[in-house]
């Protein structure tokens, strides 16, 4: 009896034994299975095989339902990447402690306001009036310079009463991009939806093509009355007349309304960018929405605006002295000898990758945060964006979200490879521009009239004082004479508390300005389309379920 209890202990003893041997081998299977899959992805050959894109619904964190205990790093790794950032970085902790994640990317408050733009009763439509003559416009400058003439070539062809040929783009400019009008935009939404406002026709009639063109350059920043008075006065003597630029060439400010509004429709409804762009930009945003909230940066750091503005911090001489020849050798670049460390001194310049990576990091964003690089190509390469890189790895473009076969009918183009940074920007969680140029003017006053979607801005003209401020902070960590940390990012979070993209009405010029130099430091209507286009919203009478608009 006792041999048959010995042994029927020693089976269970065996068998317990084989048991444990199992699930350890198991185990050590499975965990090996997991490096083997992590070491696959870490050698993925092909920079362009993207994720499934899935709706931006799933994958997007909405910053009203979360708490605080939820980790704002469990998100998708891009396709460059092993795997995510690691949230034991310390990076990721010192900026949980300057701001949480409500306040990285919620929106600032639009207090109501919302987009009023249609005609007033009075306004008169083409159908009342028989246009006197035809309007042919050169437009200049890139694609958001353009944006901004060509619909104020809307406006000027209705206050002179004339039909609107559809404008040529520049094709003489630095990027010298062929692109034609309808390669851009869409020129049968921009005709049909303007037909209460403007008469818009694509070419100028046959019988008309040997006419006399008179050919003006209308005058910069001009009032109705100059249009009304100057120009219209010369279809007695012309049935054609060629706008020769068309940038700034209608004031701001002190316009009749109806003729605001209609800037802000031709802007925002009649100007679409043409649907194979459309169709590519919505991809793109598809595509950064799959690794959650992001931020569009727009890094104004090509070779073309370095040479423009002179500034050459952090270059090497012989980089410097590339850019001041392409200065002097392009002659509608007026200004040729720049002084870079006064450019500097005084917030002309833009912020350069290693300055944007501090910033973002003292606004309290961690290094998870995925970005889109808004820019076409970075003046000194991938070494230029070590350092932001460093900081923030999941940095995407546009070339690094699409195959080269899906970027290939844009990629000639720098009009249309700039709509798809301009597709995206708009869209973002958060738009930060480094340089106050034509497109980040564009996005800003886009996003403000879609619901003032958080901008953040550490550059404008109208603010020298937190520029300067800035560019010291960023001059004493480079010296030593101050770190990184707290103290640094409660100072950077208040200079851009009130630099959220909150409503606010256009500024006017700088007191004892005069002349053009007046207009000049006037925000431009595009910046900011408040008060003329976006009205605020009252609550009407408790017995009406309507909604006022004042």
């Amino acid at each position: 009896m006792q041999r048959r209890r010995k042994k029927a202990v020693l089976i269970l003893q065996k068998l317990l034994t084989c048991a444990i041997c199992v699930i350890a081998l198991v185990a050590l299977l499975s965990v090996h299975l997991h490096i083997f899959t992590s070491s696959k992805l870490a050698d993925f050959a092909d920079p362009y095989k993207l994720p499934t894109v899935v709706s931006p619904k799933t994958h997007e964190i909405k910053y009203q339902i979360l708490s605080r205990e939820q980790s704002w790093t469990q998100e998708l790794a891009p396709p460059h990447l092993s795997k995510a950032p690691s949230p034991s970085r310390k990076l990721v902790d010192d900026a949980s402690q300057i701001s949480d994640f409500k306040y990285l990317w919620k929106p600032p408050p639009n207090r109501d306001y919302a987009p009023c733009v249609e005609p007033s009763p009075n306004y008169t439509s083409p159908a009342e009036s028989l246009p006197r003559g035809y309007l042919m416009v050169n437009t200049n400058g890139g694609l958001n310079q353009m944006r901004a003439g060509i619909c104020d070539m809307v406006a000027v062809a209705h206050i002179i009463n004339a039909t609107l040929v559809i404008p040529e783009l520049d094709k003489r400019s630095f990027w010298q991009d062929t692109s034609n009008f309808s390669d851009v935009f869409d020129e049968l939404h921009f005709i049909n939806s303007l037909a209460n406002d403007v008469e818009v026709i694509k070419k100028l009639p046959k019988e008309l093509s040997t006419a006399t063109r008179a050919v003006r350059h209308f005058k910069s920043w001009s009032s109705i009355d100059y249009y009304r008075d100057e120009i219209a006065s010369m279809w007695d003597d012309y049935q054609v007349i060629r706008a020769a630029k068309s940038d700034s060439r209608l004031a701001n400010n002190n316009l009749p309304p109806d003729i605001q509004k209609l800037r802000c429709r031709a802007c925002y409804e009649s100007l679409r960018f043409a649907p194979q762009i459309e169709a590519m930009g919505k991809l793109l945003v598809d595509r950064m929405r799959s690794y959650g909230p992001y931020i569009a940066l727009h890094l104004r750091y090509e070779k073309d605006m370095l040479a423009f503005s002179g500034c050459t911090h952090d270059l090497s001489p012989a980089e410097a002295d590339e850019l001041r020849m392409i200065r002097e050798n392009t002659s509608y670049w007026k200004v040729k000898d720049i002084d870079s460390n006064e450019q500097r001194s005084k917030g002309y310049c833009p912020l350069t990758p290693k300055e944007v990576g501090l910033f973002l990091t003292s606004l309290g964003y961690p290094s998870n945060t995925p970005i889109y690089i808004a820019a076409g190509g970075i003046y000194g390469g991938d070494s230029r964006m070590a350092d932001l890189r460093s900081r923030y790895p999941i940095l995407m473009s546009k070339e690094k979200l699409a195959s080269v076969d899906e970027l290939e009918p844009f990629v000639n183009h720098a009009s249309q490879m700039a709509a798809l940074d301009y597709i995206v920007s708009i869209e973002s969680d958060v738009f930060i521009p480094s340089y106050s140029g034509n497109m980040a003017r564009a996005v800003e006053g886009h996003r403000r009239f879609l619901g003032h979607r958080k901008t953040i801005s550490p550059d404008s003209c109208f603010s020298v004082l937190i520029r300067k401020a800035l560019v010291r902070l960023f001059d004493k960590i480079e010296v030593g004479k101050l770190k990184e940390g707290k103290s640094l990012s409660d100072r950077v979070i208040e200079m851009h508390k009130r630099r959220q993209g909150s409503p606010r009405k256009r500024k006017g010029p700088i007191s004892g300005t005069k002349g053009m130099d007046r207009f000049r430091s006037e925000e431009a209507f595009y910046v900011n389309p408040l008060p003329d286009c976006l009205c605020r919203r009252e609550p009407s009478n408790i017995n009406s379920s309507s909604v006022a608009i004042r």
